[in-house]
């Protein structure tokens, strides 16, 4: 009885899906969906980084699928980012798990916590900041802060990874300036730059309706099977194109 309910539960869901094709409130969101991915896509770019394979309708099929333009959420929190207990909004917020990299300046000092559970719009932008800090896989490299190349002086008790941190320098950059310095001694003198250890993107894991079920939801062991349906429901409108 109770795998008969569910997939009831599921028929009827579909269902209203394929009512929505019909329906223009089902389209309230799709400037500010292609707009802000085009905002993250550019800023990426700008900072060298190649672009992710993420089409805009994907994302529209994942406001269809969080919430609907049948359910109140759908003006305030149309992607649910912000709901209760939902660790992507602190995600978010913080400055390490990403959103430094992905998320725009002026969006950073946009979204607050109020904002992103309060206006669709903001939601939306946060919700998409998310789902790509949660597609991108991270690393970690020496990055030089200038050119100039300064000397130190080797004091007693120095080693390489005290004079980086006093200098503002890294190991790295000490040991590419100087090969040979494997002991030192006091009195040497050390080429070094000012530089730092960056964390930065290496790559994009591939942006499926499983990885975002697993990435993004996690709530809902049919979300996969969801966001599928309501994507090719999109897909299939007339005159829809989801090419990327």
């Amino acid at each position: 009885m109770a795998t008969s309910q569910h997939a009831n539960g599921l028929d009827a869901w579909k269902d209203g899906i394929r009512k929505a094709a019909g329906d223009p409130k089902w389209d309230a969101h799709d400037a500010e969906i292609k707009s802000t991915l085009t905002t993250y896509t550019h800023h990426l770019i700008r900072q060298g980084y190649r672009q992710p394979n993420l089409s805009w309708q994907m994302i529209k099929a994942m406001v269809w699928v969080e919430t609907g333009a049948g359910n109140d959420e759908w003006k305030i929190k149309p992607m649910q980012i912000g709901n209760r207990n939902d660790p992507g909004i602190d995600d978010f917020l913080a400055n390490d798990k990403g959103a430094e990299i992905i998320v725009p300046p002026h969006l950073r000092i946009m979204l607050t916590r109020e904002r992103i559970k309060h206006n669709s719009s903001y939601n939306i932008q946060a919700g998409i900041g998310y789902l790509l800090m949660r597609s991108a896989e991270y690393g970690f490299e020496n990055t030089l802060l200038n050119t100039t190349v300064l000397s130190y002086t080797v004091k007693p008790g120095d080693s390489l990874d005290r004079i980086a941190r006093t200098q503002g320098s890294t190991i790295a950059t000490l040991k590419k300036l100087n090969p040979s310095a494997h002991i030192l001694r006091p009195g040497q003198v050390l080429k070094y730059q000012k530089s730092t250890i960056k964390k930065v993107i290496t790559g994009w894991s591939p942006i499926t309706t499983g990885m975002i079920a697993i990435r993004y939801n996690k709530g809902d062991k049919n979300y996969a099977e969801k966001l599928e349906f309501a994507l090719n429901v999109i897909c299939n409108r007339k005159g829809a194109s989801c090419s990327q």
